[in-house]
């Protein structure tokens, strides 16, 4: 499964990028998120993994990130791996202006290893770019007031 998300937001691509690149802010922007811990290499370089944990309802989701490309404002590509399903995120940024950043959001589900994220996969794919949309809308509100 693969889809795409989008947003613009009123603020130069360095103000972006340099809120979108620092970890301390995840908490800002994705619902749920509690931390993230270094496993190996150098945090948020190319080839660095690290442990999220994200508290989804009652529950608390851990994966994997590991970082595949780190060339922003152009690409930062990482593989999330979860013991239910994995997927691939690439995120691109591009100047529409002098106060103004377009961010892409492409998502590709790579596995899924139990029937449940398949039949939610196969039958409700908005239910998963619905929340990376509201990721984004949620990274524009904070990105503009700061």
């Amino acid at each position: 499964m693969k889809f795409t998300c989008a947003i613009t937001i009123q603020k130069p691509i360095s103000h972006v990028v340099r809120l979108f690149d620092n970890p301390k802010n995840l908490k800002e922007w994705q619902d749920g998120f509690i931390d993230s811990t270094p496993k190996s290499g150098k945090p948020g370089t190319k080839g660095s993994k690290s442990t999220i944990r994200i508290q989804a309802g009652k529950s608390t989701i851990e994966m994997i990130e590991t970082i595949l490309v780190k060339n922003l404002p152009d690409e930062m590509s990482a593989l999330y791996e979860h013991k239910k399903m994995d997927n691939i995120v690439t995120h691109r940024f591009k100047s529409l202006g002098p106060t103004s950043t377009q961010w892409v959001s492409e998502i590709h589900y790579t596995r899924f290893s139990e029937w449940i994220p398949r039949l939610m996969a196969n039958f409700f794919p908005g239910m998963f770019r619905k929340q990376t949309q509201k990721w984004l809308e949620n990274f524009k509100k904070f990105a503009e007031r700061t």
